[in-house]
């Protein structure tokens, strides 16, 4: 009896249906035929391509591809395409963000198509829905957010290649570099590579080595890290620094003919004890009618910062100056930052100006704006300042100008930028006097007129001479810094009120701040509710009010930095437009900046558009103009990012040496795998794993953001107060854990 040959079985391409539908449909405006299908996938057999035929038989006759031409296929469009930023987790999953929608779209690791965090993508969505939420397939990356990223290299010597492991947690692969384009990388080395490409079928991407940062953990290495990790500079280029070291900063009289001299005028600058970059100064009168007339002088950038320069080049690509823990990145060189454009003590300066003369009820009886010649006569460190007005706590300005008022003009050695004890002159204290009662007052309107007053704590290190920090401080606005505040928002209105009036309209540009969304308060009015604090969302006036109520009540309170900061998450982000809505956090209908351009290019931008129109030359293109602020605002979020990330790298550093401490903080976030700890004496902020919660077996309450004890019913919610020590400090990962020990007896 012969034996029945066994037929041999064809093994089909997994999920080909899918797979030619995602091919067609990612490049819908061209059109296949079955080669170039299998070309694709990398098939060439006689059985794959009878299977790709058939396949795509199937799929005309379902009518959810067409054939156009004979043998060649393209996707039928049935479904609506729209467009979102990629929101990536760590697992390769993540949601989109798009104006389309009003929820995010889930977007499962296997239909991101290679898509990487914050890349603009189209997608369309599903008619499923993924636990509750709309899922949807990205088909189509539209714009990389991002092309360089920093992290540690691995290298495999006898496979020629290396991985870079990157240091987001939001970059979910690792980068493949070929051993001949890690740049002289050595094993272990922090990099920043370059994507190059993300061949079909590779499961990561390809990249080069473009920079050897250091040694992961060395201080110079991290700091330069954050500042590749967010693509931002450090060094100026060779020709920017040419083209400024060859500027004529001199003084000229043939400039001066052509502004307003006020070099006689009494004027001081009051800034950080450590600063060097003097963006303002004030100058005072009293005139003969009683009247006070004061000077905003604002350093004079654009009078050195020409339009289509190299040097305007880089500062408008710059942006902004950026404040690390233990430097600042200048958006303009030295020789212009800290000298040149610097209002610096008894050294005449070219000044744009916003004169105002007020009564003293602060109402404005006339303004004047445009470009100035300035002498300061003094410097104030803050303190200094600060000293002066505590000095005269019962100061009255004096109408009788025969009697000279009693004014104490002593600065204290503890706060004295000479370390010794001095006077300052009679006229400049009681000038600083004059306009802080002017401050308060201004300050007392705005809060009137619907202000919300933000005056979060911001921490600060002492640092060693070699970097280290050795103890930490908070840095709180005083009667000093509220007096300067003031006086810029001042000038910062006026001019946006100044062109914002003026018909026809003119292009200019704005700091705006929308209303907060109201979802984002009911949030906030659930966590505050748990401190007995209430919200009013009556109207617009009540919302302003009760917040204002809010940050006052938990002044001194364990729950003041968590309330402070959720407050400040329910705002809008500030942003710079052409486009005007006003305000909201301020209460100012009008509001531009206008007085730091050594530091932010948008003030640049705003000085050069006044003198513009007080030439009376016509509106200038709007849809440029929106494009630089656009520009602005981008680099604007990425300097804050790598700020506070410069602040918690350097929290874990100082956290190094306090391993075996014990330390009372305030539950700050609560989340399905921990609790967030902010430590009160320090602001540190730190995650305790749900693992390491041994007592009971812990779980989420989502709907309270309570973590509840099955056993004990022992509860962990937002403010709680807990005693915790450290486990342990990654300076690499930025991440710092710590161990429960429990609740304060």
């Amino acid at each position: 009896m012969k034996k029945r040959r066994k037929k041999k079985s064809k093994k089909g391409i997994s999920n080909l249906t899918n797979t030619i539908l995602s091919i067609l449909k990612k490049e819908r405006n061209k059109s296949f035929n079955y080669k170039q299908i299998a070309a694709i996938l990398s098939v060439n057999d006689a059985s794959s391509r009878n299977q790709i035929i058939k396949t795509l038989a199937k799929l005309t006759a379902r009518e959810e591809i067409e054939q156009i031409d004979r043998g060649k296929f393209k996707a039928i469009l049935t479904t609506e395409y729209n467009t979102g930023i990629f929101d990536a987790s760590s697992r390769g999953n993540g949601y989109i963000i798009s104006d389309d929608f009003e929820e995010d779209i889930f977007i499962a690791s296997n239909n991101t198509n290679k898509a990487l965090h914050g890349d603009e993508v189209e997608f369309y969505t599903y008619k499923r829905k993924h636990r509750g939420k709309q899922e949807g397939e990205i088909t189509n990356i539209l714009n990389r957010a991002k092309t360089e990223y920093v992290g540690t290299i691995q290298i495999q010597e006898k496979k020629n290649f290396a991985f870079v492991v990157c240091d987001s947690n939001k970059m979910y692969k690792d980068i493949f570099v070929p051993i001949n384009k890690i740049n002289k990388a050595e094993d272990g080395d922090k990099v920043l590579v370059k994507l190059a490409d993300w061949p079909e079928k590779a499961d990561s991407p390809y990249g080069k080595v473009i920079k050897v940062l250091g040694k992961p953990g060395e201080h110079s290495t991290e700091i330069h890290a954050i500042l590749a990790e967010y693509g931002l500079p450090l060094e100026f280029p060779h020709d920017v620094e040419k083209y400024v070291n060859n500027l004529d900063i001199s003084i000229t009289p043939e400039e001066i003919k052509k502004r307003r001299d006020m070099r006689k005028d009494l004027t001081f600058t009051i800034d950080p004890k450590d600063a060097k970059d003097f963006d303002d100064a004030l100058s005072f009168k009293v005139l003969n009618n009683g009247l006070f007339e004061i000077g905003i002088h604002i350093a004079d950038v654009s009078h050195y910062v020409k339009p289509d320069t190299i040097l305007d080049n880089e500062a408008y690509e710059r942006a902004t100056s950026i404040y690390l823990v233990d430097r600042v990145v200048p958006m303009l060189p030295e020789r212009l930052s800290n000298g040149a454009c610097s209002l610096r003590p008894h050294e005449e300066k070219y000044t744009f100006s916003a004169v105002f003369t007020m009564n003293d009820n602060c109402d404005i009886k006339d303004q004047w704006f445009g470009r100035t010649v300035t002498y300061s006569d003094a410097r104030f460190a803050y303190e200094e300042a600060q000293a002066v007005i505590e000095n005269n706590s019962k100061f009255l300005i004096i109408s009788n100008k025969d009697q000279k008022p009693q004014i104490n003009t002593t600065i204290p050695q503890e706060v004295s930028l000479t370390d010794k004890e001095y006077n300052t002159e009679v006229d400049i204290a009681e000038a600083i006097l004059v306009l802080d009662r002017l401050a308060k007052k201004m300050r007392a309107r705005r809060m009137r007129e619907g202000a919300i007053s933000f005056d979060k704590v911001e921490v600060k290190f002492n640092l060693d001479d070699d970097a280290n920090p050795v103890g930490v401080f908070f840095k709180t606005s005083r009667d000093a810094n509220k007096l300067i505040e003031e006086f810029m928002l001042l000038a910062n209105r006026k001019v946006s009120e100044f062109i914002g009036k003026q018909t026809p309209k003119k292009t200019f540009v704005y700091r705006v701040h929308d209303e907060p969304d109201e979802s984002k308060l009911a949030q906030l009015q659930t966590v505050v509710g748990r401190f007995g604090h209430k919200l009013n969302f009556k109207d617009k006036a009540s919302v302003s009010s009760s917040l204002n109520n809010l940050l006052k009540d938990v002044v001194g309170k364990k729950e003041q930095n968590l309330v402070d900061t959720l407050t400040i998450r329910t705002m809008s982000k500030a942003e710079y437009t052409t486009q005007n809505i006003g305000h909201y956090g301020l209460s100012f209908e009008y509001y531009s900046h206008f007085t730091s351009p050594i530091r932010r290019y948008p003030d640049v931008m705003a000085h050069r558009l006044l003198q513009h129109y007080l030439d009376g030359n016509k509106s200038v293109n709007e849809d440029i103009y929106e494009e630089k602020c656009r520009h602005s605002s981008d680099m604007e979020n990425l300097a804050t990012k790598a700020e506070r990330e410069s602040i918690k790298y350097m929290q874990i550093r100082f956290m190094q040496d306090h391993q075996d401490e014990e330390f009372l903080g305030v539950i700050s976030g609560v989340t399905d795998w921990g609790i967030y700890v902010e430590i009160v004496s320090n602001k540190c902020e730190g995650m305790v794993s749900v693992r390491d919660m041994k007592d009971d077996h812990y779980y989420f309450n989502q709907d309270q953001y309570v973590m509840v004890g099955k056993k004990t019913d022992q509860t962990y919610q937002l403010g709680d107060e807990v005693v915790v020590k450290v486990k342990n400090t990654d300076l690499v990962k930025k991440h710092l854990d710590f161990f429960l020990v429990g609740k304060p007896e």
